[in-house]
Parts: C-alpha cells; structure tokens; sequence
C-alpha cells in the first residue's frame, strides 16, 4: 500500500485501534492520535505492564512515558490493521 493510501485509511481511522509493523518489523499497537501528511502518530495501548509494548522505533516521539502519541513516518510502516477490540 503507498503512502497515500496509508494517509487516507489513517485520516478515516482516527480515534480507532491499529497495529502498525515498520519496515524493521517492530510491531506497535494503538489509537491513532492525528494524521499529518508525512506521518501517523498513535497512542499506545498498555498491553499489561510494560508501557504499551512500544519501542521507540521509526519515526519522531512527541513524548516519555504513558499517553504520548508515537509518530510514525509513512514510508516506514510495512502494514497497518484496524483492531476489531481492545484485549
């Protein structure tokens, strides 16, 4: 899928749970935060102890620490999936 397809799933996505796997095969699930035209930024979801399960991975961190939004740079994401539910 290209970036431009990626911008748009993302813009109609907003407020949804996604996981997203970069280019290096880290694998980061969240809400989508907001939608630039260069990236997608997500909160994490904590996934029972760690913060989120996330990295820091591709792409610019808006923040430390539980909440912060993790931006992700379209050219880096290898998929994106919409999540059915919260586990």
């Amino acid at each position: 899928m290209g970036n431009h397809n990626y911008y748009h799933k993302c813009r109609q996505g907003v407020g949804r749970p996604v996981e997203i796997r970069t280019n290096r095969g880290t694998v980061h699930r969240g809400i989508i935060h907001r939608v630039t035209l260069n990236r997608v930024y997500i909160r994490p979801i904590d996934d029972g102890g760690n913060i989120g399960g996330f990295g820091f991975g591709f792409g610019f961190n808006s923040g430390f620490g539980r909440g912060a939004a993790n931006g992700f740079a379209f050219g880096a994401i290898a998929s994106l999936i919409f999540l059915a539910f919260l586990w």
